[in-house]
């Protein structure tokens, strides 16, 4: 795979200033594929410098100029977007359909809607004798996750354009073609110098530099609650403005009366997708008592059409597969029964997990509790409504959810009452201009839509 050997900073591709490298690797087939450099704290100041010189100029832009730069990305992404499903199925493992529709397609969207969003949004309002202006909220410093690797930087980088803000993005360490292709692509579309700005590095490294560095104004992260835990503490020492989007435990609610077979096989296609590497997934499946063996039996004749390396993919590396293994066993040593999948791997070479199912699972389980982000399903009993609202609602997080009932006035009632940020009723589709993020641990602030731009505005009010 083609690959830069340095940073891009300032508008140009640069040496970095060390010589460590990042070996990139194809989880398919365990074969290194590129080597990228390893950026350093010099190398995050460096950007970060050039992404606030840039600030002024950007932020002082109209906001129609912004709008066309951004309509000008969007369409430089929809013209690569097969040069970028081939990078990200290789440095994933996504299979190719998955990488041309979701990883490549959806980013598409997102950039298109902040492009239109840029274009109308209401930055100056009057409010009684007051004229109240929204302003952006200076250089940002945005980390992301390898799970989708283009679609979230594009829900920060093009939220952050919109507003104004200049950025500085680390992307994880196992994808970073995808985001030097990015940055290509921001160079194509006509971004001036230091609007936009790549290091590539390691979390520890790079990362802490950049969600430390003392001219950042705010740093947008996805990633685990943990590590989340730790870039919020960093900003707050600094008393710097920070959105998390974190993990999840998302409860997929099948009330009685709903289209069991559809929820289930619903239910399951959710978990499946990105090979389970998908912080909203719903991967606690609640079921009434009286249906609960018809839905298990549902679950694992549909999970056996999930076939690992054709339509499931590998797990991102070997620390993650090793991971959702340990998940698997831990489920089996606490008493949950495996009717699909189990802890041995299904294929000899990449990093692949067996899809699996768990039944008989209490909510008090750790395959209940903790987001083991592999394609693993728990299924749990409950006895009525409230009860079923009680183990929705009992972990530490509150990403996402779904909720079927026989109508939609039956369902909704269900999802107002629960503690998440964003509920699928009946199937709902995927909606790029609604606002997702989360409740409890699973995050502070939204991505997407009109919410996502205000994250990176900050308000004026003048009285006259």
């Amino acid at each position: 795979m083609k690959a830069h050997d340095g940073m891009y900073i300032g508008g140009a591709w640069r040496p970095a200033v060390g010589t460590d490298t990042i070996a990139v690797v194809n989880p398919a087939d365990e074969q290194v594929i590129a080597q990228v450099p390893a950026g350093t704290a010099v190398d995050v100041d460096d950007a970060v410098r050039a992404a606030r010189a840039a600030f002024p100029g950007w932020a002082a832009t109209p906001p129609a100029e912004r709008a066309a730069r951004i309509g000008a990305l969007r369409d430089v992404l929809a013209a690569r977007k097969d040069e970028i499903a081939a990078t990200v199925t290789a440095e994933l493992g996504s299979p190719l359909p998955m990488s041309q529709a979701v990883h490549a397609g959806v980013p598409v969207l997102v950039a298109g809607s902040y492009a239109e969003l840029a274009a109308t949004y209401a930055f100056e309002e009057r409010h009684g004798n007051s004229t109240v202006l929204l302003e952006p909220v200076g250089v940002v410093g945005a980390i992301t996750p390898w799970n989708y690797p283009l679609h979230q930087i594009v829900a920060k980088v093009a939220p952050a354009l919109a507003a104004g803000c200049t950025v500085v993005l680390k992307p994880a360490e196992d994808t970073p073609l995808t985001a030097q292709l990015f940055a290509e692509a921001t160079e194509e579309a006509g971004l001036p110098a230091g609007v936009f700005n790549l290091v590539t590095g390691l979390g520890p490294v790079a990362g802490q530099a950049l969600a430390g560095h003392e001219d950042v104004d705010l740093v947008s992260f996805t990633g685990s609650t943990a590590v989340g835990k730790q870039i919020g503490a960093t900003a707050g020492g600094a008393v710097k403005r920070v959105a998390l989007e974190l993990g999840g435990k998302s409860a997929n609610v099948i009330l009685p009366g709903a289209d069991l077979a559809k929820a289930v096989n619903v239910g399951v296609a959710n978990v499946m997708s990105n090979s389970g590497q998908t912080c909203s997934a719903w991967t606690r499946m609640l079921v009434d008592a009286d249906r609960y063996e018809e839905a298990v039996a549902l679950a694992a004749a549909a999970v056996a059409k999930y076939v690992p390396g054709e339509r499931v993919g590998p797990l991102v590396n070997a620390k993650q597969r090793a991971r959702v293994r340990g998940y698997i066993e831990k489920g089996i040593e606490e008493g949950a029964r495996v009717v699909a999948g189990g802890p041995e791997a299904p294929l000899p070479t990449g990093y692949y997990v067996s899809p699996t199912v768990f039944a008989d699972v209490t909510p008090e389980m750790t395959i209940a509790q903790e987001e083991i982000f592999g394609p693993v399903i728990s299924i749990l009993k409950y006895e009525d409504e409230d009860d079923a609202l009680r183990i929705a609602n009992g972990t530490v997080y509150g990403l996402a959810g779904a909720v079927w009932a026989a109508d939609d006035t039956e369902a909704v009632a269900f999802a107002r009452r629960m503690d998440t940020g964003q509920v699928d009723i009946n199937g709902g589709r995927f909606n790029p201009l609604a606002p997702f993020g989360g409740y409890k641990q699973s995050g502070v602030g939204r991505e997407l839509g009109s919410h996502g731009l205000a994250e990176y505005l900050q308000t004026k009010s003048l009285q006259f």
